[in-house]
């Protein structure tokens, strides 16, 4: 995925040298240190890349080039955040490579949090809040900053005025969802034209249909017209997609095998022409493909940016399997037809035939677009429910990743366990359980409860607009919450105590009614999927079984908690959920769908909301991380690549610059 400049780099024989990032090499990790930078909300941790040593030479060359078109699809994303996030971005990288003036007082530092803040967000809102964020130094000093590099002045008013793009996606009500958006998926029309637009194009009696509008921008022309921009070598982010398609082409001459050739001739040909038949096609043909040991994947596939859930964000994520860490996940997947069967839904909403469900868990060698800097520790793809049905998914739980997440926090010297936690027994079961239960939780919501359940025949994929995203997460959850108190994991071997699911649920609560608030500014609305998803469940739980106290918020020292007193019936609350999160999906519900959100998953209690902050902040922790890559480096002995070697970068600007420099396309 990248190289450059100020790439991490050794500097010793043989080697490609140059580089600004104080590199650690894989060798030096007996002492790897896993926080690397700290700001505003947000802390950076480096991942490691366990076993690299163990891949041959030519497993090494395919996941450099696979990442090195990861790397240049960099520009896209930001692109699509917002249409001024690739000149503020540029503006932002000419002033810390050359002003020249004084670096050491305050408003200097406040300015490089602010580029900090931009570089994590890939642009100026908030990555996971979705607001617009300011500096801290004045404008006046940030004009300064402009002048003297020649930078665009016009960008200043953007950057400050709280008038323009308040958000990157709006969800509130009594506003166009699309017009009060400031994400550039769309240009010119507004949502009743660009729903209107959609709902002309698609064919209902489709069994197997494209997912419309994923890979454009819709815009209404100076006539009038309202047409597609696609996404593709000739079309929209041409250039980038160019450098994209010419590194997956040398992907594809080391590949492993013809049938990942296949499949990424297949992506090419999609990107090349923009068709998405094309895109389903490779789809069908990676999903089949359950041997191969290295996997990744590329392209415009999430919706979770568009307010009305059918626009893609551009991503990619490198891997290869963790083969011990798997056995669970495959466990998983061989009963994944006896989950199915069981599951407390509608049986006419069941799949009679669970195919092609797998499941791995994965060590991740490079991060990008929408998922770098911050990215998921569970994946499941494809998305279109007709591909899931007739072929199947994958889905994978990212191994280092979630080391990392843990290995960080151990480096800090306060818990968020120990201040929000009710008694020790809770906090024991966390300490005995918590990391098995969780990862095993983040399996089941993607292996098996992304691809249970079917849709009825006529029912539109998009019939549930901009609910969708929280609906699909909340549906995930819920299968995993209840499948984790099944004694069927402790007899598949997967847990060794029947009583273990009990820290995930502690976890789950807590932090959905609760703690995870902390990650939200003040008097603002829960608008991200996940933590919508997350709120919906708990705080539905905690009222439906208020009258037997099932969940009972506790008053201590002045700080409230979250306590659960009885598992089994919480057990069965997850169950009746589910039930009716399958029907609104599988029936199209649209309305029932939009009530249920709008008041169990949006507006937090603003006295709770108060105290979390306050507690959260007096453990000096930052609610949100994300990551630096390491570097996949090419080893060169008399004109020739013999190897490729892991360092790991100490830099986190410094590799926002490398990647400016070396892969700006657009």
């Amino acid at each position: 995925m990248k190289l450059n400049k100020v790439m991490c780099v050794l500097a010793t024989a043989g080697l490609m040298a140059a580089g600004a990032c104080a590199p650690k090499t894989e060798s030096s990790t007996s002492e790897f240190k896993y926080c690397l930078d700290e700001f505003a909300d947000l802390e950076i941790i480096k991942y490691q890349i366990p076993d690299w040593d163990k891949l041959s030479f030519q497993q090494k060359e395919y996941i450099y080039y696979l990442s090195e078109a990861a790397k240049y699809g960099r520009d896209i994303i930001w692109a699509q955040n917002y249409k001024y996030n690739l000149p503020i971005r540029k503006a932002i990288e000419t002033i810390i490579k050359d002003y020249k003036g004084d670096k050491t007082n305050k408003n200097w530092q406040d300015f490089m949090v602010y580029a900090k803040r931009v570089f994590f967000s890939n642009g100026i809102h908030h990555h996971y809040g979705e607001h617009k964020f300011f500096p801290d130094c004045p404008q006046s000093y940030m004009e300064e900053l402009f002048a003297t590099q020649g930078c665009d002045m016009n960008l200043i008013d953007i950057i400050y005025n709280p008038e323009i793009a308040p958000y990157r996606k709006y969800q509130g009500k009594g506003e166009d969802l699309i017009q009060a958006s400031a994400n550039h998926l769309y240009e010119g029309v507004s949502q009743k034209e660009a729903e209107a637009f959609y709902v002309a194009v698609e064919n209902p009696n489709d069994s197997t249909p494209i997912s419309y509008g994923l890979n454009s921008r819709l815009v209404k022309t100076a006539d009038g017209t309202i047409q597609e921009m696609v996404y593709s070598t000739e079309g929209l982010y041409g250039n980038a997609i160019k450098k994209i398609v010419e590194m997956l082409e040398a992907a594809k001459e080391v590949a492993e095998n013809d049938v990942q050739k296949k499949y990424i001739s297949e992506l090419v040909a999609y990107y090349r022409s923009g068709d998405l038949k094309m895109w389903d096609q490779y789809n069908i043909s990676w999903v089949q493909d359950t041997e191969s040991d290295i996997d990744f994947i590329n392209g415009f596939i999430e919706v979770y940016g568009d307010p009305l859930g059918m626009k893609a964000n551009w991503e990619s994520l490198v891997n290869f399997r963790d083969n011990v860490a798997s056995e669970r996940t495959i466990i998983i997947s061989n009963n994944a037809q006896w989950f199915e069967d069981n599951s407390p839904i509608d049986p006419k909403f069941r799949k009679p035939h669970v195919k092609g469900v797998s499941a791995k868990v994965i060590n991740a060698a490079c991060l990008a677009g929408d998922t770098y800097p911050s990215t998921a520790i569970g994946i499941n793809l494809p998305n279109a429910d007709w591909i899931r049905k007739d072929y199947g998914s994958k889905s994978v739980t990212i191994a280092n990743i979630t080391d990392a997440y843990d290995k960080a926090a151990n480096e800090k010297p306060n818990s968020v366990l120990k201040e929000f936690a009710w008694d020790e027994a809770e906090i024991g079961r966390a300490k005995a359980f918590g990391s098995i239960t969780d990862n095993l939780h983040t399996d089941l919501h993607e292996c098996l409860g992304h691809g249970s359940g079917q849709l009825l025949e006529g029912t539109s994929p998009n019939a549930l607009k901009e609910y969708s995203s929280t609906l699909e997460e909340a549906r995930a959850d819920l299968f995993a919450l209840y499948y984790l108190a099944d004694p069927k994991l402790v007899e598949l071997g997967i847990l060794s105590d029947k009583d273990a699911y009990k820290a995930e649920y502690d976890s789950y609560i807590r932090n959905g009614i609760f703690t995870q608030f902390s990650r939200v500014e003040l008097g603002k609305q829960n608008t991200e999927a996940h933590m919508q998803n997350r709120k919906l469940i708990a705080e539905w739980c905690y009222e439906q079984g208020m009258e037997d106290k099932v969940i009972e918020k506790k008053i201590r020292d002045g700080k409230t908690y979250f306590v659960i007193n009885d598992y089994a019936a919480l057990k069965t609350l997850f169950g009746k959920l589910l039930a009716e999160m399958q029907r609104i999906k599988s029936e199209g519900d649209y309305e029932a769908g939009k009530a249920i959100v709008e008041k169990y998953a949006v507006n937090i209690d603003p006295v709770l909301h108060k105290e979390v902050i306050e507690r959260y902040g007096s453990l000096n922790l930052k609610p949100y991380k994300g990551f630096v890559n390491p570097n996949i480096v090419p080893v060169i002995e008399n004109n020739k690549v013999v190897d490729y070697i892991i360092e790991y970068c100490e830099d986190f600007v410094g590799q926002q610059i490398e990647y400016g420099d070396k892969y700006s396309t657009l």
